[in-house]
Formats: structure tokens, sequence, C-alpha cells
């Protein structure tokens, strides 16, 4: 299945899961589509045809019944979704945070996907705070480019699983490095250290990509700034271990997956230090292996912080529109 060019949000309406918008291209203007699906979810659950509803309405213009478009009134995407699962498909991101862990690379770690499931119940809208309870937890940005699911079938192999990528996202998936050592150590995985994930407001279709989608990942750096300093600037599809297609097909091996599957590629990264970082323990790793004392290192996230986090092609027009959050410390 071949799905059109589309761009797609979820406006705030009082329900959990808000209402469905198509988006234009310029980002200026946007619509309701109750006739076609009322949220998000709903469209994933019978994609084909509405993604084709959703292409002839589009095709009409976006005069009748069209607004300006609104940032400010976006929730996630997908407010909750059935599941979130997460890979680690950088290598230069392994290489960094498993130092940082005091550990080696996992001895298979080119040769199947590196994955773990995440809480998916709470996603948290583009410009809402990253609240935390104590900045002593080490409060982490992560950028991120992920992609949501149709259903997918059990065995599907990695080039049928690209005909199961209905939308592509931009998250921050905010990280408490203070709680993941002993966390781990209990050999059980990640939990409290993993807070809700943040996202992008518009959700877009692989073929809205045009040929920044290549090889199954986005081509294009992606831009994070803290407190309105330049953070990093990591290109998407560089240095990585496997492609989207790879990790659907490794989770499918045993099971299906539920249409609104949202399956991230884990945190960008490049090995050229003139890139930046996509987290502030990476860029920590650095700092101490080029002789900086820990005194001095970058810190992390703190009371009142503000976190920018966008794509832009290659006209300098933003992809997903931006996440932009601040660090609120809940006590």
């Amino acid at each position: 299945m071949t799905t059109p060019a589309l761009r797609l949000a979820t406006r705030a309406n009082g329900r959990r899961d808000g209402e469905l918008m198509l988006v234009n291209a310029g980002h200026t203007r946007w619509r309701a589509v109750p006739e076609v699906a009322p949220t998000l979810q709903a469209a994933l659950d019978d994609w084909r045809r509405v993604s084709a509803a959703l292409a002839e309405l589009q095709s009409r213009g976006f005069d009748a019944g069209a607004e300006p478009f609104d940032e400010t009134r976006c929730l996630a995407p997908l407010p909750r979704a059935y599941q979130w699962v997460d890979a680690s498909v950088y290598r230069n991101h392994a290489r960094l945070m498993y130092r940082w862990r005091q550990e080696p690379i996992p001895p298979r770690y080119e040769d199947e996907p590196l994955v773990y499931q995440g809480g998916s119940d709470v996603m948290l809208a583009p410009g809402a705070d990253i609240v935390a309870r104590d900045e002593a937890h080490g409060i982490d940005l992560e950028a991120e480019i992920a992609v949501v699911t149709t259903d997918v079938p059990i065995g599907v192999d990695a080039e049928a699983a690209l005909e199961h990528i209905a939308l592509v996202v931009l998250v921050n998936d905010v990280s408490l490095r203070g709680l993941i050592p002993s966390e781990l150590a209990r050999g059980f995985g990640f939990y409290q250290s993993k807070p809700a994930s943040s996202f992008a407001p518009v959700a877009v279709t692989p073929a809205a990509l045009g040929s920044d989608w290549r090889g199954a990942m986005l081509q294009l750096p992606v831009r994070i700034s803290v407190n309105g300093r330049w953070f990093g600037e990591p290109d998407a599809g560089e240095e990585t271990v496997f492609h989207f297609g790879q990790v659907i097909a490794h989770l499918a091996k045993t099971r299906a997956l539920g249409a609104g599957s949202i399956v991230g590629a884990g945190t960008i990264s490049n090995a050229d230090p003139a890139r930046g970082s996509a987290c502030i323990t990476e860029a920590r790793v650095r700092q101490l292996l080029d002789g900086v004392p820990e005194s001095e290192l970058v810190p992390y996230l703190r009371d009142g912080d503000r976190v920018r986090i966008e794509v832009l092609d290659g006209a300098g027009r933003s992809v997903f529109g931006a996440i932009d959050q601040r660090v609120a410390i809940s006590g």
C-alpha cells in the first residue's frame, strides 16, 4: 500500500484522544475531519480507507472548513498509544552510553535490534512541561525519530514491514539518568527512569517527506537547543545499524503489533563532535573523554530550563513543528 502525502495533528477538545486534524503543507491551515475519522487512532484502525479519504479531502484545498493552524492547541499526535517501543540503532550513541554505564556494548548489538518497551499511556503535547520531582534525578532530553504503524502481522519480514509504516513523528524521550544505573542493576529494565515522552505536533506520512525519506529512515538533521543555545544537530539518517523496517520485523518475530504502535529508533547520534549531541549524557561523556573535569560538565536539566527540538527541510520549513517545553520540578 502506498500512503499519500499527508500531515496530521491532534487538537485538544476536552477529550483524552482529542480530534484528528488534517494539516496543510505549510503548517498554516488545518481542518477537522469528523466525516472521515474522529481521532488519529480511529484513522490508523482503518488506515487504507481513511488515508485515501483524507487525500481526497486534501485535494480540494483548505478553504472550506479550515482554520489557522495553532500549535498551542495540539496534543501529541497519539495522546495515548497501544504500544511505545524504542530501539537503539545509532552506533555512536551506543558507544558513548555504554561507556557511561561502564559496560561493554552487547555482543549482538549489530546482529539484531536492541529494544525496550516503554510507557504509552501518557504522551505529552509539544509544549507541555517536562515534569520531574527532583533535579537530582538527572533530567535528560533525548531527541528521536519514531514511526507509527498500522496492524503488523506476526512474522513479517523487513521489506514487508515498510508497508506498515503509516506516519513519522519527532520525539523527546526524556530520561532520568540518576535513576537508570540502580534500576538496570536489578535486571528488569527501565521504568521509573523513563517518564512520559513528548511529541512534535505534526505526524507526516513517508510520502510527505519525499526524498528526505530514504532507506526507511529520515535523512535530515534534528536541531536541539537548550535555553536558546545550540546543543546539537545530528543527522537522523547517518551511522545507523538498522532501519525502521528491520526494527519492526524484529518486534514482530513472535507477536503481532496493533495499529497505533509507536516505534522509536533511539537517540540520534553522529560521531562527528561538531554535530553536537541529542542528549546531555552523551555530551558529558564526550567532555570526559576530552579531559574536562566532572565539576565542569554540561549540567542536566534544571527547573525552568527550556528544550526545543525541531527538524527543518532543505528549504528551511519545519517538518513536524517544534517540541518546545520547560522543565517543572513538582517537589
